[in-house]
């Protein structure tokens, strides 16, 4: 990675917090990449670097030689800090001594600061923090400072005498330790100096700049959704390429009730970008048929996808490149960030793409979370009902109809969705919610309608309230609400005889069902 941007890098050992440090970072107006542990192993080449943080994680340093760190990180004289995991991995490096405990300490914990530095600056003697770990550091290096205890005796929290390295045995990035985000930001702010730079409209100039270098003088096909992500990369990509941008709008029989009017609606006087809609509902039908798995699902219809934008691009002179709204959570949750990192599921746009793709592939907001999309869009002029929406899979409606995918279950669904969606409007609640939705189960269940006997299909409701999309809470409606919109979608919809509401937050669950 050779950056122009000033960078934090944080190197992930399969912590489940991971992506909140990468959060808590951007918050202070820097960026910062996720990459594996072995990419210290080429650190000496990278530039721009001002510091890193290396993650927790499920592992054990005692007996397990495979993450010891090499002498390149602290060759660069640049700061570190080991958070968890990670200060046990710099304490095992500088001759410290660890041990597996009896028991983990897990949880909220009472934080005694001996000795504040830049690291605690700001933040008072006692601290209420957040552990989750099994091993222990139980003794350090000569060249190591003591600076923070817990009320368990244990050592957490460290300094080198002479260098800007740090490890804390806590989570400062979750909302747990009550530090105001403070930690964190000292470390950014006050031991790694950052300028600062990570803004919206420096973003856009540096997006600009490399999309122009990377397109040169090729045409690019953006798969349009009308979605947030499709939309402001198309904003972005416009104002990079202007009329070297083409807009697919592909009907894969999956979407949204009346999305292709919406869609155009939406575009006709932004920047006069050109649009070509595409109906391809049949062929995505036929090659959905019998398939149950979630993953083949998705490999299906991002193939699909593909084999309809490289017919399209056969129309259009020199077009080169496939663009895509791809944000850094779908890469995340496709564990292309981190080789300790579970698949959650394959993103069509990140698993789901074919090997023998004939396109290159542009992606704008690779590196940005969902709010940083949002801001995006806002500057760019996008208009405000396109980024308030709330997000729509690539795949579409196939991860909402769970197991076989029908014409019939889609139809269902759709009528069902833009009830619920309507209602959240007419309710003025919409706005609160970060993503609602109904989705499909290939169940049936007894009702009674009129005064005969019903044997219909279940649905789910789903809403959420999130900032980054990596966690999520399930939103608190009034029970009247969620009464009022059963019972419209019970007597409007034919065929859906119950109707159920997901409390899951994020994680164990993921938003989407599939």
């Amino acid at each position: 990675m050779k950056s122009e941007t000033e960078t934090i890098l944080i190197v992930d050992y399969g912590s489940q917090y991971t992506q909140l440090i990468a959060r808590r970072i951007r918050e202070n107006k820097t960026y910062c990449e996720v990459v594996t542990p072995a990419y210290l192993n080429n650190l000496k080449d990278s530039e721009n670097i001002i510091g890193v943080v290396l993650s927790g994680g499920p592992n054990s340093t005692i007996n397990d030689n495979k993450y010891d760190l090499n002498d390149y990180l602290f060759e660069l004289d640049i700061p570190v800090l080991g958070i968890c995991f990670g200060m046990q991995l710099i304490c095992k490096k500088f001759g410290g001594v660890l041990e597996q405990s009896s028991s983990r300490e897990y949880g909220k914990a009472k934080l005694g600061i001996h000795s504040k530095g830049k690291i605690f600056d700001g933040i008072s003697d006692s601290l209420e923090v957040w552990m989750s770990h099994g091993d222990s550091v139980t003794e350090v290096s000569d060249n190591f400072k003591i600076i923070a205890s817990t009320n368990m005796k244990s050592l957490s929290a460290i300094k080198v005498n002479d260098k800007e390295i740090y490890g804390i045995q806590f989570h400062p990035e979750v909302t747990h330790t009550l530090d105001d985000g403070k930690i964190i930001s000292n470390f950014v702010n006050k031991i790694c100096n950052s300028n600062n730079q990570w803004t919206t409209k420096n973003i856009i100039v540096k997006q600009i700049s490399q999309i122009k270098n990377k397109v040169r003088d090729d045409n690019v096909l953006l798969g349009l959704s009308g979605g947030v992500d499709s939309s402001v990369s198309a904003a972005i990509l416009h104002k990079a390429i202007s009329s070297q941008l083409t807009c697919i709008f592909v009907d894969n029989g999956l979407l949204r009730l009346n999305e292709r009017d919406q869609v155009k609606e939406s575009f006709k006087d932004f920047e006069k970008i050109k649009i070509h809609y595409v109906d391809a509902s049949k062929l995505f039908m036929k090659r959905l048929e019998g398939i149950t798995e979630p993953e083949e699902k998705r490999k299906i219809i991002g193939k699909t996808f593909v084999d309809v934008f490289q017919d399209e691009a056969k129309k259009i002179e020199n077009v080169k490149w496939l663009a895509q709204g791809t944000i850094y959570p779908d890469v995340i949750e496709s564990a292309a960030s981190s080789e300790n990192a579970h698949l959650i599921k394959s993103h069509h746009n990140v698993g789901g793409l074919p090997k023998d793709m004939n396109l290159k592939l542009i992606e704008p907001l690779r590196e940005l979370f969902k709010d940083e999309v949002r801001k995006l869009g806002i500057e760019l002029g996008v208009k405000k009902e396109l980024i308030n929406r709330h997000p729509f899979p690539g795949p579409g409606l196939a991860v909402r109809i769970l197991g076989e995918v029908k014409k019939e279950y889609a139809d269902l669904l759709r009528e069902a969705d833009n009830i619920f969606i309507d209602m959240l409007h007419e309710k003025n609640m919409y706005d609160q919610i970060s993503q609602a939705f109904a989705v499909f189960m290939p169940v049936k269940s007894v009702g009674v309608t009129g005064d005969g006997r019903s044997y219909g299909n279940v649905l789910s409701l789903r809403a959420v309230k999130t900032i980054d999309f990596m966690t999520a809470k399930p939103f608190e409606f009034p029970f009247s609400f969620l009464e009022e919109v059963s019972t419209k979608i019970i007597n409007n919809v034919p065929g859906i005889s119950r109707v159920c509401f997901d409390i899951s937050s994020k994680p164990p669950a993921t938003i989407e069902w599939e």
